[in-house]
């Protein structure tokens, strides 16, 4: 017999809507992405403090550290270039990873791991952002 929780969180299904990177500097982090990866920003908060890349149906946000201690008073890791980065990663999917990285790179990512192919045949490289977010560059599955 299904309990009462899990009728209701059957009710309310839920769906993917958005990530949010926590940075230093959410304008400057912005324009990043739009030289790195081509992106195009959404929005982006009078206050600098929040913005979104428009991405298709998932969007990609941004939050300043400020921000996000607000939100998290028990704190969080930021994210830096000065530590190995995070246990997690965004992807991006080009049909060309090589171009894809060395476009990133010259508009100042770091270059983590160059351009290989996996024993499935998909092509994979990883950057890392300003803040030293890392990000997956991938060839269509």
């Amino acid at each position: 017999m299904r309990n009462n929780l899990t009728a209701l969180v059957e009710s309310l299904p839920m769906k993917f809507s958005y990530t949010i990177l926590y940075v230093k500097n959410v304008t400057e982090s912005i324009a990043f992405y739009e030289k790195a990866f081509g992106l195009k920003q959404r929005f982006i908060h009078e206050s600098g403090q929040y913005a979104e890349m428009d991405t298709g149906t998932i969007s990609l946000a941004f939050a300043s550290n400020e921000l996000a201690h607000s939100n998290l008073p028990q704190g969080f890791q930021e994210n830096t270039t000065a530590k190995l980065p995070a246990g997690i990663e965004i992807g991006f999917v080009t049909d060309d990873v090589a171009v894809a990285f060395s476009q990133a790179v010259e508009a100042g990512a770091i270059p983590f791991v160059n351009p290989n192919v996996k024993p499935w045949g998909q092509t994979v490289a990883y950057v890392r952002d300003l803040d030293g977010i890392l990000i997956e560059l991938c060839s269509p599955m």
